[in-house]
């Protein structure tokens, strides 16, 4: 996680004034419950909100010299609030507070990427509608194909990403469990109704069994999620990057007044943005292995977990809300060259509606293979000699055989591919 790839909104959610905040509001709550249960004194909560302070730099300090940072913790909450601070953390581990905290800072991170998510949305919508028939080819292999436009396009990607919204928000759900059941998990010193008490004040579950640390299963499906959601922002940053591509120039990235595109060479104006997107979006895929690792932990517990989730949780998090809201900025902003789209769809000459030849082919009468056959033959020398499909096919003895001119003119019609685009565009709005 560095400066230059980060918001200060969700990079805040990782700065050690979040952190100890949240350890002192579930030690505080925890208070809070067992003054219910009668295990500690009446006040002791409400006294030790009021006094306690904290100060980073002095937590850091007291654990150089201990080597542990929930103990250092607790001794520099101690220094402010006097001996009543003793009956805070009764009963409770290490992990009681840690993980539940970790928990919710994925979930507050978890909510910005939320919103991330639906602005995207909104843009691609928006998009997706305006260019509805702007006609574009379509590539396979990274050749044309056949029709489509550029509405279509952005219309998959909209689907794409409310599809990751669902995700986030079921990956959010999957992480937001609060556990204080104390060493092993037993609850052998603290009541589970502490534990109750905590998690509907931070509004979240329990976690039915935490051995003595919450199963990593759920973070691991959580940066999956995230590592998902990456790959999707690069298959776009992609597609980007492909159609401005000088030979191609069908959209471009706006490049702004006073913007340099090379050190060396003035005239050039690169797709930096969505190059920038990809490479994040390795980084991103890349912290959902180690977390797949962290489920394997030993016994009730180990911690082997812990230094892992302490460099992906920022940096997944922070990173994806970076290139998610990068990604918006582009999509709203892309200029778009419907003109050069027309003119790379007819850059070959009508090759693009030989399926529609070879189906009308069989249609009246001649073998599907004899079809292929003979309209791979006009396609090829239309490639090779750069001439009018159209005119090759018209003078071929054995297509003129079944097909009239007028028949292969109804053919050559951009309307027949799009015909149900309305009913692609009802689907994914439908739903």
């Amino acid at each position: 996680m560095i400066q230059r790839y980060s918001r200060e909104q969700i990079t805040k959610i990782w700065q050690p004034e979040n952190k100890y905040k949240i350890w002192l509001d579930i030690e505080i709550y925890a208070a809070e419950a067992m003054e219910k249960f009668k295990i500690i004194p009446k006040g002791i909560a409400k006294e030790i909100r009021k006094k306690a302070k904290i100060n980073p730099d002095r937590i850091d300090q007291i654990e150089k010299r201990v080597k542990h940072d929930v103990i250092a913790f607790l001794t520099s909450i101690t220094e402010k609030v006097g001996q009543k601070a003793k009956f805070l953390h009764q009963g409770m581990t290490s992990s009681d507070v840690l993980d539940t905290c970790f928990n919710i800072q994925l979930h507050q991170s978890g909510k910005i990427i939320l919103k991330d998510l639906e602005d995207l949305l909104k843009i691609l919508k928006t998009k997706s509608i305006k260019y509805k028939k702007t006609v574009c080819v379509g590539r396979s292999h990274g050749i044309h194909a056949e029709p489509v436009t550029f509405g279509l396009k952005l219309l998959t990607y909209y689907a794409e990403f409310k599809r990751n919204k669902k995700r986030m928000e079921q990956a959010i759900n999957e992480i937001s469990t609060c556990a204080i059941s104390g060493a092993v998990g037993t609850f052998a010193h603290i009541n589970p109704g502490i534990e109750q008490y905590v998690a509907k004040k931070l509004k979240f579950k329990i976690e039915p069994i935490s051995t003595q640390v919450i199963p990593r299963d759920r973070h691991a499906y959580f940066f999956s999620v995230l590592a998902i959601i990456a790959s999707s922002a690069e298959r776009l940053a992609t597609e980007i990057r492909h159609l401005q591509r000088t030979e191609v120039l069908e959209v471009e990235e706006f490049f702004s007044a006073g913007q340099k595109g090379s050190s060396a060479m003035p005239h050039k104006r690169n797709p930096v943005l969505s190059e920038n997107i990809t490479g994040l979006a390795r980084l991103i895929r890349s912290y959902a292995y180690p977390a797949l690792e962290n489920v394997v932990l030993w016994h009730e517990r180990d911690i082997s977990h812990s230094s892992v989730e302490r460099n992906i949780g920022p940096d997944a998090t922070v990173t994806l809300d970076f290139v998610l809201t990068r990604l918006s900025r582009i999509i709203k902003n892309l200029i778009v060259y419907p003109k050069n789209m027309q003119k790379n769809l007819e850059k070959f000459n009508g090759l693009i509606f030989s399926q529609s030849v070879l189906l009308k082919l069989t249609q009246k009468g001649m073998t599907r293979e004899l079809a292929y056959k003979v309209v791979q033959k006009n396609a090829m020398k239309t490639w090779s000699a750069n001439e009018s499909f159209f005119d090759n096919l018209n003078n071929d003895k054995q297509i003129k055989s079944k097909l009239s001119t007028e028949d292969l003119k109804k053919l050559f019609n951009m309307n027949s591919h799009l015909r149900y685009i309305n009913t692609i565009y009802g689907r994914v709005f439908k739903s």
